[in-house]
């Protein structure tokens, strides 16, 4: 099977919003209670304002969105403008293909040429197999929260992974918007 990653586009909500249903609806991974429905997520999407990169996986002849990825600010606060929030998510069956490494490589790439200084994914343990994705890609265990969120009639515990993607320097540099630099994919 051929696939592509590309840039991700509002027409893309629809397959995202239903890759990340059953995450949301019958698993802990996401600490979210109602799956977001395509117009919440084009919305998602949208607020990014070309700044953070949302990249889809398709199948190469049927254009289908296996899987995305994505980056978001860490936090609110300004002085963490240089870091950022990653997530990955495949449709249910396509995990072990190499999506989700090739989605990671790509949005890894990107948003170190933006010139983002670390990236941090938060994992809802246990998940032996998000864990290694994100090593296989460079992140890092920085540490454990335990039992940070009820869900599915249990308190889970949440890990956290971080990669360096620049040096961080004195005074920092500016990241640069996702519209103004685009996928980058060092493959």
């Amino acid at each position: 099977m051929v696939i592509a990653v590309r840039p991700a586009t509002p027409e893309d909500a629809a397959e995202i919003a239903a890759i990340y249903k059953p995450y949301v609806e019958g698993a802990t991974v996401s600490f979210e209670l109602k799956a977001p429905d395509e117009r919440t997520m084009r919305s998602r999407m949208a607020a990014s304002d070309g700044y953070y990169p949302w990249l889809v996986v398709t199948e190469g002849e049927s254009g289908a969105v296996l899987g995305y990825a994505y980056a978001t600010k860490f936090r609110d606060r300004p002085a963490y403008q240089y870091t950022i929030e990653t997530g990955v998510y495949l449709a249910q069956g396509t995990q072990g293909r190499g999506n989700g490494r090739q989605l990671y490589d790509a949005l890894i790439d990107t948003v170190r040429a933006q010139g983002f200084t670390h990236a941090i994914s938060v994992i809802a343990l246990p998940n032996d197999h998000m864990i290694r994705l994100h090593e296989s890609v460079g992140f890092r265990s920085t540490g454990i929260l335990r039992e940070a969120g009820y869900k599915a009639g249990r308190w889970v515990d949440v890990g956290f992974w971080q990669v360096r993607l620049n040096d961080a320097t004195i005074p920092p540099r500016e990241p640069k918007p996702f519209s103004e630099i685009g996928m980058v994919w060092n493959w």
